[in-house]
């Protein structure tokens, strides 16, 4: 696998994906802790396992945010900001960080906390070119996390297999994200995926462009986005 698509992997959609997912967690956490936790303590009939639930996510959310601060940290003799961490070697950060986010998806696992380490360690494996490893971590989370973050999950996982050019593997992951859509995964993002992919075959190329086409008079980065795709692909027959 070339340099370009472990850069891809990486930062497209995965890391723009997951710094959505981190930053939604963090501004919807008590809310999250508040209503989950009022559902729970309802079908119990006791405010105590409210508390519980609540404490818990705390936790969670706690231990999550270590990790992320952990991956924030500098490397030197001091913190480039107040409340963060340094380390005096890389080494020492990577260390760290891995045993950070492992911890984390190994104790909240099926956990959206727990997802969100797993990702960051797939996205890890695949950026070192351990692609057996990024899958193995990537199905994990679309078979035990929440929708949402195995949607994000499947979108990964098919960049993985388009780059290894399992393009069938990859069609179908695509077509379910359009299928069910989600929060994280809208249906016009899998299928501009899907019309990258699919270009690549010239029998595909009709098909990518009906797919393209509806989205560009929309004035959002989706549209945006499907307008440079199709600028991407004009050398694509029929395109």
């Amino acid at each position: 696998m070339d340099r370009k698509f472990r850069k891809q992997i990486k930062d497209d959609p995965f890391r723009r994906e997951f710094e959505h997912t981190v930053s939604w967690l963090d501004q919807n956490k008590e809310a999250l802790i508040r209503y989950g936790g009022i559902g729970l303590a309802a079908l119990a009939l006791g405010f105590g396992i409210y508390f519980f639930i609540g404490h818990q996510a705390t936790v969670r959310a706690d231990a999550l945010n270590h990790a992320l601060l952990v991956d924030d940290a500098t490397v030197g003799p001091a913190p480039s900001k107040p409340g963060g961490l340094a380390f005096p070697t890389q080494a020492d950060k990577d260390k760290a960080r891995g045993q950070a986010f492992s911890e984390v998806a190994s104790k909240y696992h099926g956990d959206a906390e727990g997802a969100v380490a797993q990702m960051q360690l797939a996205s890890d494996a695949a950026d070192k070119g351990d692609f057996a490893t990024a899958e193995r971590t990537y199905n994990d989370i679309v078979n035990s996390a929440p929708k949402e973050y195995g949607a994000m999950a499947k979108l990964a996982l098919a960049n993985i297999y388009a780059g290894e050019n399992k393009d069938a593997d990859a069609e179908k992951l695509l077509r379910d994200l359009m299928a069910h859509p989600t929060l994280t995964v809208s249906k016009d993002e899998a299928a501009i995926h899907l019309a990258k992919l699919i270009a690549r075959n010239k029998s595909g190329c009709e098909e990518a462009r009906k797919l393209l086409d509806p989205m560009r008079t929309e004035r959002t980065a989706i549209s945006r986005a499907a307008v440079t795709t199709l600028s991407q692909l004009s050398t694509c027959q029929g395109m």
